[in-house]
C-alpha cells in the first residue's frame, strides 16, 4: 500500500507570503519583502496550495497571477492577519506594549495628500497607537471593509455602497497641471476627451488614481499615452514643469507644487473631477477602542 505523506500544515508566515505575493505579482519581490529565501518562498506557496488542494497562483514569464480561488484566499488571508493584529495590539495593551493598531484603508489622495496632516495631532496626542495606510480604490475599499478588511476607509463617496457607514470628510478635485508655457495653461478648463490624447505623466503602475484615470479614457475608447510613471506628486510636478507631458492629480498638490514650480492647474469640466472624499467603517461593527479614539478625531475634522 503507499504511503500517504501528511501535507504541512500552513501558518501565518504563508498567509503573509502569499499576500505579499498577491500584491507584487512576483514571488521573488515577495521573498525579498518577507526575508525569506527564493526557494523557501516557492515551496511556502507550493505546500499552502497542496494543503488548501487548490491552484492559487497562474506562473507567467513575468511573473504570477492570481487565479479565481487565489483572489477569494486573498481576502480571507487579509482579514485573518487583520485580526491576528487587533488581537495582539489588544493583548500588549497588558504588558504595557502598543495599545492599538489601525488599519486604515486610502485612496491614492487620501493616503499621499490628506492623511499625512490630518493624522499627525492624532499620533502625536496618541503615542501608544500605531497606524498602518493601506493604498487601495475607493471601490476595493468599500468591498474590503464591508468584507471586515481593514478598521477604517477613506475614499471616494460616491463609491461607498451597503453595508457601511460614512460621512463626508473633504473635497478632493482632480485638476489638469501642465507647464506655464504650454498653450493649455490659458485656459480656465477644459474637458477630458480634449487632452487625452496628449502625452501624460503619472503615477506608478498599480496606482488607484492612475487606475481611475485610464478607465475613463478606456470610456472615451482612449489609451492614456504615459510618457513617464514615478511614485510622488511632486516628482510629477517636476516633470510636467520641465515639458514632459500633462497630468491629473488632486487639487491640493496642485496648490502645493505651484508654490515651487512653474505650472499651472486647469479646471477638468467633467463631473467626476469634483470629488468629495468619505471616511467609511462596517455598518454594525464595533471598532476597537484606538480605531474608535481615531474615527471620532476624525469626525471632529471633517467638521472644523
Amino acid at each position: 500500500m503507499e504511503k500517504l505523506v501528511p501535507v504541512r500544515p500552513f501558518d501565518l508566515i504563508d498567509l503573509n507570503l502569499f499576500v505579499a505575493v498577491a500584491e507584487a505579482g512576483n514571488i521573488t519581490r515577495a521573498a525579498s519583502r518577507a526575508g525569506l529565501a527564493l526557494a523557501s518562498a516557492s515551496a511556502r506557496i507550493r505546500h499552502l496550495e497542496e494543503a488548501l488542494g487548490v491552484t492559487l497562483l497562474e506562473r507567467q514569464r513575468l511573473g504570477v497571477k492570481l487565479t479565481p480561488a487565489g483572489e477569494k484566499l486573498l481576502d480571507h488571508a487579509r482579514l485573518v492577519l487583520h485580526q491576528v493584529a487587533e488581537m495582539r495590539s489588544e493583548a500588549a495593551s497588558y504588558t504595557g506594549g502598543v495599545r492599538g493598531h489601525i488599519h486604515v484603508l486610502a485612496n491614492t489622495s487620501a493616503a499621499s495628500e490628506h492623511l499625512p496632516r490630518t493624522l499627525a495631532p492624532f499620533l502625536a496626542k496618541h503615542p501608544a497607537i500605531s497606524i498602518d495606510v493601506e493604498e487601495r480604490k475607493s471601490a476595493d475599499i468599500a468591498l474590503a471593509l464591508a468584507s471586515g478588511i481593514g478598521d477604517i476607509g477613506v475614499a471616494v463617496e460616491s463609491a461607498m455602497g451597503e453595508g457601511l457607514d460614512h460621512f463626508r470628510f473633504c473635497g478632493d478635485r482632480l485638476v489638469l497641471i501642465c507647464a506655464r508655457t504650454d498653450e493649455l495653461a490659458r485656459r480656465r478648463q477644459i474637458g477630458f476627451a480634449g487632452i487625452a490624447d496628449r502625452p501624460f505623466v503619472g503615477l506608478s503602475e498599480g496606482s488607484a488614481l492612475q487606475d481611475h484615470l485610464a478607465a475613463h479614457a478606456a470610456r472615451l475608447g482612449r489609451r492614456l499615452n504615459m510618457r513617464a510613471r514615478i511614485k510622488t506628486f511632486d516628482a510629477i510636478g517636476r516633470l510636467v514643469e520641465a515639458g514632459a507631458g500633462v497630468a491629473i492629480i488632486p487639487e491640493i498638490a496642485a496648490r502645493r507644487c505651484a508654490q515651487a514650480m512653474k505650472i499651472k492647474a486647469v479646471r477638468i469640466s467633467d463631473p467626476w473631477a469634483d470629488r468629495q472624499l468619505a471616511i467609511a467603517t462596517r455598518a454594525g461593527h464595533a471598532l476597537p477602542k484606538a480605531a474608535r479614539q481615531l474615527l471620532d478625531y476624525l469626525k471632529t475634522v471633517a467638521q472644523a
